[in-house]
């Protein structure tokens, strides 16, 4: 199940003779390269305070996303991302601007398709319909803005892979919706994440562990700082996410506060085990260890801690996509989502009633990651697989096409 090399985010052609590093079993990855001038948002300054802000405004870092008006290129074509993952279903749609893309539309629901899955090994009847529902809500999207069918990149992940009937629920979507979604590997998955939000590392950081905390699985990618960006230098996709892991630990309701700080802690053992066998050189866990590395965390598990965190009345994406977060602060924001309780977190506006039973679970995730990978900076990610899929395509079709030579 290989995928050809790539370079993250890299808008310098020459840069594809980069020196890789492989991971056993997979084709080799490649350095992530970035733009040579960094915008205000790529780290944070120095001296700063360990848990900021990143910058508001319509412009965002370079190779991202901006939402405001001042991106370049408005006669440009739009492009579509599509992800149907095993517990949201999201779509972005974007027009390619001077520093990377701006979102035109927008569209994320909760289907939970993964359901039961851990239990049956299938997609469940009633998951498959509300995924089939939020995807021809989707599918008019991305009619109405009229998006070129070669320029809509639509994938699915963990469930459909994970699935007996995955394959077949993918070809019912395909018969009555007209999408065509693509079933795509771990690696793949990784690597579209790390691109998404590559722009958010820390250019002083000697290292970067990217975590995708999904709703079937976790995706982390370990990369070094070189001499021309930052390699990758292993991943590994771990079978737990926020859905899977809250199936196999059902919260204790009504039970007295020790008792539920067991059930917290049992799950951060659970996600731990998973991470004992990552394929990475114990040396780079020094790196993290000595303060010198971060994590970048893309995922709702830890832009609902950062939503805590921040005591948000209302979600607001310009104020956690880029925070900084301590180790502390997330620690403190779960032990604050213990303390709600299920009605509490259902009452959070930044969480709500569909995700009241799984943002706890994705905190114990992130927990066991900075366990195992100690480091005490943190930086909050909206954004990651779609973003990477939108940059790749933008990519593809800025390259100049070669000319064939006349006989």
């Amino acid at each position: 199940m290989g995928v050809a090399p790539f370079i993250f985010g890299s808008r310098r052609l020459g840069a594809e003779a980069a020196t890789g590093l492989g991971c056993p079993g997979r084709a080799p990855f490649w350095t992530a390269h970035r733009e040579s001038s960094a915008m205000p948002e790529t780290g944070a300054p120095a001296g700063a305070p360990r848990s900021q802000r990143s910058g508001s405004g319509g412009q965002r870092a370079r190779g991202g996303a901006t939402d405001g008006n001042g991106a370049s290129g408005r006669e440009a074509p739009l492009y579509g991302a599509l992800d149907l993952g095993t517990n949201n279903c999201r779509l972005l749609i974007a027009r390619p601007a001077r520093d990377g893309f701006r979102v035109v539309d927008s569209f994320s629901r909760i289907v939970r398709l993964g359901e039961g899955l851990s239990r049956t090994g299938r997609l469940d009847d009633a998951a498959m319909e509300r995924a089939y529902e939020a995807l021809m809500l989707c599918g008019e999207r991305v009619a109405k803005k009229g998006v070129d069918s070669t320029r809509l990149m639509a994938v699915a992940t963990q469930a459909c892979r994970q699935a007996d009937n995955g394959p077949a629920f993918i070809e019912r979507v395909r018969e009555g919706t007209g999408l065509r979604l693509r079933i795509i590997d771990p690696v793949e998955e990784a690597r579209l994440s790390v691109e998404g939000c590559l722009n958010l590392f820390d250019d002083r950081a000697e290292a970067v562990l990217v975590v995708d905390v999904g709703g079937g699985s976790t995706e982390l990618s370990w990369l070094k700082r070189g001499d021309g960006g930052f390699v990758l230098e292993g991943w590994m996709s771990a079978p737990i996410g926020v859905v899977t892991l809250a199936e196999r630990h059902p919260e204790p309701v009504g039970a007295a506060p020790d008792a539920v700080v067991r059930w917290y802690e049992d799950m951060v053992a659970d996600m731990g085990e998973a991470l004992s066998g990552a394929p990475i050189d114990p040396a780079l866990r020094e790196v993290f260890a000595a303060g010198r590395a971060h994590l970048v965390g893309t995922s709702g598990a830890i832009t609902s801690l950062a939503g805590i965190h921040l005591r948000l009345r209302r979600y607001q994406r310009n104020l956690v996509d880029g925070l900084w977060m301590t180790r502390g602060d997330c620690e403190k924001a779960a032990e604050r989502l213990i303390q709600l309780g299920p009605e509490g977190r259902a009452a959070e506006s930044c969480i709500g009633p569909d995700r009241a039973d799984l943002v706890l679970a994705g905190a114990a995730i992130m927990e066991a990651v900075q366990r195992a990978w100690p480091s005490e900076r943190v930086r909050v990610a909206d954004r990651g697989l779609r973003e990477g899929l939108l940059l790749q395509r933008m990519r593809e079709e800025r390259r100049p096409r070669r000319r064939r030579r006349r006989r």
